[in-house]
């Protein structure tokens, strides 16, 4: 009998789980680190608990932590969210033997699908349709290069405790193997305490569909439509959406039906999801199952109208299912966006720092839900995963989802630190997925053909415009409304990202500015209306026009977002930046986090574009390259070292030209 209620996870998941648990009457308890301390779960909960240091292997992965945490509060179960111990079999086995009800399926079914090579080997006796690999015992680098050329490539090496697109590497080439190996073995273990790989064929241009599966204690088990995941960069999921624009009723139907036949032969309860790779004839194929709820499980709650994680508590509870297979409708069409904290011009490196400005409420309308774990004035660290919220909307069709999506992102901005929301944005309008015609590998491939959807967004003409004029007003203080104390003109140089333009203003009459995009250039009349600092909408008007985009000021430093963009202005010396410039032969830290290897010393040669070292952020593996050819001159990193972003970590003398 469920009493109690210990949420093992942090984050929006944690807030989620903590949400429908009082809907239902039960007392929650928090867990935190260090670095969660002010987090949002850790109020949100009825008590809440330090279980160690910022690292998740100090804290959220110290399962005899946890245990400790539910004797001290007197926690009866534990909801272990998604990532971390939650297909942790060890951990489920633990917490049957402390008499600690653990809110997932049994420890068998996850140590069976937790083993990808064993849960493949398990849906072929089953009958499920899976894909070619190799799933053997030998773990020779050589012996998994042969099975390798065996199979053909492209292909792919994963892990076989992994998930989330960790542990896994796409190669093209046999002579891309050994590296891949040896980085997919040590991510794996680092991130799973378990380096075991296994080989499979890659579906070239293939979709990830996933379906939804619940099955409780009494012999019931259904399956809740499925969600397409194919919108990811590196193998992992950014958008996910339901249906699947390519799935009908009747491959629905037949997929749920494996999906129902996977879970059962394998003794299952609780919520689950088997994925599935589908190839160009929608031909599906077993990838995996992940024995815990999604991060994407909010859009099936969307189409469904049922709570996800109700349903959890209730199987764990002993109850039956709610519902039978036919008494199960979805409606109308949704899409989740997750918003990540992290650069996607710059190859999706991840960022930390603090948030300035987080105020979703004011995006919430009819069909729309924002999950998140974050708050105003909080701070991002490199010690867990990127993803701070998660974006999701329910319209009529799918056509009504993408137009609330792209509202929501507009009008939900996070300031302080960069993120994906415009490239979200630009995703879910772009051709290809508007037309359902995505592939799990596309991202990846525009990234390397330079897609327009990957080009950093510059600041238009308006927003110079817009950020001349309120920096005057800032500048020069004002004595009520916007209406600056000054009224002579001067030129006011600016930076934005990379750009510097000196614009001249002029207060005119009444709350109008007149600014000149160059000092020379003829003047443009712009009429600042109103600004209100709670919302941080600004209306404005332009060319006769009155329009509204939000403005922040953050100390010194301007924000305005601009489809769902944000760009950032500040007043800056007139001389230019004679050290502007990144110096090739300076090899600073792409991110803040952990050196995870150094692959060169002093005295090497290197050649431009020469992997010298990788750095784990957020459950992510970064490369710092040689920008041009030279000889190192010094190695400042060693692996396990903590960096800090722009930190020195490689000299190079570069080679001199003849």
């Amino acid at each position: 009998m469920l009493k109690k209620i210990l949420i093992a996870n942090r984050g929006e998941i944690a807030c989620r789980v903590i949400r429908t648990a009082r809907k239902l009457g039960y007392r929650t308890v928090a867990v935190y680190s260090d670095a969660d301390a002010q987090a949002p779960h850790v109020s949100l909960a009825d008590e809440a608990v330090c279980i160690g240091p910022a690292p998740a292997a100090e804290s959220y992965l110290k399962g005899d932590v946890l245990l400790d945490a539910c004797r001290r509060t007197g926690a009866n179960a534990i909801h272990p969210g998604y990532g971390f111990l939650s297909e942790n079999a060890a951990f489920a086995e633990a917490c049957r033997d402390a008499g600690v009800i653990f809110i997932g399926p049994s420890p068998e079914a996850i140590r069976v699908m937790g083993d990808k090579a064993g849960a493949k080997a398990e849906m072929i006796k089953a009958g499920v349709p899976t894909a070619p690999g190799y799933l053997g015992a030998n773990q020779d680098d050589e012996h998994l290069i042969g099975e390798a050329e065996r199979l053909g490539f492209p292909l792919l090496v994963k892990a076989v405790s992994g998930g989330g697109g960790r542990g896994m590497r796409l190669v093209h080439h046999k002579e891309e193997l050994p590296q891949a190996i040896t980085s997919a073995r040590r991510e794996a273990q680092s991130a799973f305490g378990d380096g075991t790989l296994m080989l499979e064929r890659l579906i070239l241009n293939g979709r990830h569909i996933e379906i939804q599966v619940f099955a409780d204690g009494h012999g019931n088990a259904v399956y809740i439509g499925e969600r397409d995941c194919t919108a990811q960069r590196r193998r992992q999921k950014v958008i996910e959406e339901s249906p699947s624009p390519v799935v009908s009723a009747e491959m629905r139907a037949a997929m749920g039906r494996d999906a129902v036949l996977a879970a059962q032969a394998i003794h299952y309860c609780g919520a689950g999801t088997i994925e599935y790779i589908v190839d160009q004839d929608l031909n599906y194929y077993f990838l995996e199952m992940n024995t815990r709820l999604q991060v994407e499980h909010p859009v099936t709650e969307m189409i469904s109208g049922l709570d996800l994680v109700e349903w959890q508590l209730r199987v764990a509870a002993g109850q039956p299912l709610p519902l039978t297979q036919d008494q199960i409708t979805l409606s109308g069409h949704a899409i989740e966006a997750r918003l990540y904290t992290e650069d996607p011009y710059a190859n999706f490196a991840p960022q930390t720092g603090r948030i300035a400005w987080w105020r979703p409420e004011q995006a919430l309308y009819d069909g729309v839900r924002i999950d998140a774990g974050i708050r105003e004035g909080g701070e991002v660290t490199p010690h867990y995963d990127p993803m701070v919220a998660k974006l999701i909307v329910h319209g009529r069709d799918r056509d009504d989802a993408i137009r609330r999506l792209i509202a929501t992102l507009d009008d939900a901005p996070l300031l302080g630190l960069q993120h994906n929301a415009r490239f979200l944005r630009d995703l879910v309008d772009h051709p290809r997925f508007r037309e359902g015609s995505m592939t799990t590998t596309l991202i990846d491939q525009w990234q390397v053909d330079g897609e327009p959807l990957l080009q950093r967004p510059v600041a238009s003409d308006t927003c110079w415009l817009i950020a001349a004029a309120l920096h005057a007003v800032h500048h020069e203080g004002h004595a009520t409304g916007l209406r600056a104390a000054s009224v002579a003109g001067y030129d006011l140089p600016l930076q934005c990202a990379d750009t510097r333009r000196t614009l001249r203003v002029q207060h005119g009459s009444g709350d109008t500015y007149l600014v000149h995009p160059t000092p020379t250039a003829p003047a443009t009349s712009l009429r600042l209306i109103s600004h209100d600092a709670t919302t941080g909408w600004l209306r404005y008007e332009l060319d006769g026009i009155q329009r509204r985009l939000r403005a922040v000021w953050v100390a010194d430093t301007l924000h305005l977002v601009q489809d769902a963009a944000v760009f950032t202005f500040t007043e800056v010396s007139a001389w230019p930046d004679q050290g502007a410039g990144q110096d090739p032969s300076r090899g600073l830290a792409p991110v803040a986090g952990t050196v995870a290897q150094v692959l060169v010393k002093a005295g090497d040669k290197v050649t431009e574009g020469q992997a010298l070292l990788s750095i784990e952020a957020m459950k992510m593996e970064m490369w710092l390259s040689a920008q041009a050819p030279g000889v190192v001159k010094a190695v400042y990193a060693t692996p396990g070292e903590q960096v800090q972003a722009k930190t020195l970590l490689i000299d190079i003398e570069l080679t001199k030209e003849d």
